[in-house]
């Protein structure tokens, strides 16, 4: 069975050697000093590892089933799910109003780093319901806030969001689900929606369903569709839960991955539901809830990754296989074991580099969040729009691929279920597609992003890579291992951006050919940064002389390795943008 461990250490050398968390003026940080961060993170390392990460093999084989309209989760999951909401791990970020902590949003990213390695099927469960939370929090009014919040920050009820339909899902506005105005000021919602994760399950009293619909006589397409709370109870005036409402699990889909979460069909008919925000402004809001869902999907993608290549090193390190080239590193065994062998070594480097770097990544981009939300800072709000595709497209792309690198290094093993790789595989594959598929997000880079404020958000990460090259320049050794691969990768960014800028309103197929490419180019350049920032961190901690000398070795030696071995790919992504669209679009639809 294969097994998890909090990386605490690395966690906290991101926290606060990099990022400095406590030195900074958002607020909340302050608090925010290494020993209380340790214990938090310790403790939800603990229940992963010793309680989460059990049920992860037995959660995938048995499943969910849908048992008389009622959704049963797999054995050990309920009472799994009691602890993390008994322990306060869903309302880490919760308004203190609401029955939360009231930390910062980066916390909630960290603590949930390890429940989603442990158990990606389980802690979804906990991780949509956040965003449903947040979506009422921003756009609801004081009344729907004071009734749905309270019981969604604590997980008492859960929460969904309902897009996709059978006929239409990136297209949104071929939706047909019609919300009906009534007398009193609610709406009666009816359709069809499919893929809900969550949308029924055992583990909680009711679940709130965010539900996209149109209401009649509203604009054509996207423009006249308006978001509704549609719980699965209705909710009495004193907080008690009432009458069911006309929603139910019509089927449960059966998936390559993730069984331990219900991926349900839900139909509705003429279920009550409540406007949330203004109408016909219903992507507005929903998209409070997608782009916070796209940093925990991005998250999931490496944390994965994480967890496979945590098993793959072990397997590296206990079987024996044959012989090291230079001679026996196990003369007293039959062979060498695994880890002697330099293609298994390039592997595990490629998933070590990767996985550190997407960590530290993505609790920046949390802490933006935090910087937007907390502070008004437009520049953060700009600069975390700009990287959400990144996160989320480039991300669980290479956790994809680094799960399918940890699986191969077990060789005939990791395609045998027993050893429970193979899981993290298929699990981590979904990550590629849901909360819009990662083609979605290269064409969202591309084709709005870049060109956002005219450019500056852009502009602006641009220039901070700039000056950092220029701060960091004088240290020679730095300079040649981080800084000049970093200026080059850079500049095929730049190079790549200026091609988009000069061809794309005259040939958009040029532009659109290219972005999945721009996104993995650019993806690499802030993965170097990420590795540059590391490295300066781990050089100050050898410097500050803390005993840890071992740690901040490993650390420069594996960001040499990714920009040695994995930035240069940005001239490949660069080379493949500027042939343009012709190579993709040379063939006419029925020559394939």
């Amino acid at each position: 069975m294969p097994s998890y461990t909090a990386p605490i250490r690395d966690m906290q050398f991101v926290l606060h050697e990099v990022l400095d968390i406590s030195g900074q003026d958002i607020p909340g940080y302050a608090d925010l000093d290494a020993d209380f961060t340790a214990a938090i993170l310790e403790e939800a390392g603990k229940l992963s590892s010793g309680v989460l990460a059990p049920l992860n093999l037995s959660g995938d084989r048995e499943g969910c089933r849908l048992d008389n309209g009622v959704v049963r989760t797999p054995e050990g999951f309920k009472a799994a799910f009691d602890q993390i909401r008994d322990g306060g791990w869903t309302a880490i970020d919760v308004a203190e109003e609401f029955g939360g902590q009231g930390l910062p949003y980066l916390m909630h990213t960290a603590a949930n780093e390890p429940m989603v390695s442990a158990n990606m099927a389980l802690n979804m469960y906990q991780g949509l319901t956040h965003g449903a939370y947040t979506a009422i929090n921003i756009h609801g009014t004081d009344d729907q806030k004071s009734r749905w919040l309270p019981k969604l920050g604590s997980c008492e009820w859960t929460g969904t969001m309902n897009l996709t339909e059978p006929h239409c899902g990136t297209d949104l506005g071929l939706m047909r689900t019609k919300a009906v105005p009534q007398e009193d000021g609610s709406y009666r919602i009816s359709g069809q929606k499919i893929f809900i994760s969550a949308g029924e399950h055992d583990m909680a009293e009711n679940i709130v369903h965010l539900v996209l619909a149109k209401i009649p006589g509203g604009p054509e397409g996207i423009k006249g569709v308006s978001l509704f709370i549609v719980p699965k109870f209705l909710v009495n005036e004193n907080g008690s839960l009432g009458a069911r409402n006309g929603v139910a699990c019509g089927n449960l889909e059966e998936k390559m991955g993730i069984h331990g979460n219900a991926t349900c069909v839900m139909n509705y008919d003429e279920a009550e539901g409540y406007l949330l925000g203004e109408a016909h402004k219903g992507m507005r809001a929903m998209f409070t809830m997608m782009n916070e869902a796209r940093l925990g999907v991005g998250l999931q993608g490496w944390a994965q990754s994480e967890a496979a290549y945590q098993n793959a090193l072990a397997y590296a390190k206990d079987r024996l296989q044959g012989r090291a080239v230079t001679g026996a590193k196990n003369p007293e065994g039959a062979a060498d074991p695994l880890i002697v062998h330099p293609d298994i070594r390039r592997s595990l480097m490629d998933q070590k580099s990767f996985n550190e770097a997407a960590r530290a990544f993505t609790y920046w981009g949390a802490s933006l969040i935090d910087r937007s939300h907390k502070t008004g800072d437009a520049e953060a709000e700009a600069t975390i729009s700009l990287l959400t595709p990144i996160i989320k497209g480039f991300l669980t792309d290479k956790g994809f691929e680094m799960c399918v690198q940890a699986q191969q290094v077990f060789g005939g093993h990791g395609y045998i279920e027993e050893w429970g790789m193979s899981q993290f595989v298929r699990d981590a594959r979904i990550a590629m597609i849901y909360e819009g598929a990662n083609g979605v997000q290269a064409l969202d880079l591309v084709g709005r992003k870049l060109a956002a404020q005219g450019g500056r958000p852009m502009m602006t990460l641009i220039e901070e890579i700039k000056v950092f090259c220029k701060q960091n320049a004088g240290d020679e050794a730095f300079a040649r291992d981080f800084i000049e691969p970093l200026k080059s990768a850079s500049k095929d960014m730049q190079q790549a951006a200026m091609f988009f800028m000069q061809s794309g309103m005259k040939d958009p197929d040029a532009a659109l050919s290219g972005s999945t490419d721009f996104m993995h180019l650019m993806g690499h350049v802030c993965l170097g940064w990420t590795w540059a920032r590391m490295a300066r961190a781990a050089q100050a901690g050898l410097a500050a002389g803390t005993g840890d000398r071992a740690f901040y070795e490993t650390k420069l030696s594996t960001g040499r390795y990714y920009m040695a071995r994995q930035l240069p790919a940005t001239k490949m992504h660069l080379a493949r943008i500027e042939s343009g669209a012709a190579p993709v679009m040379a063939l006419e639809a029925d020559a394939f």
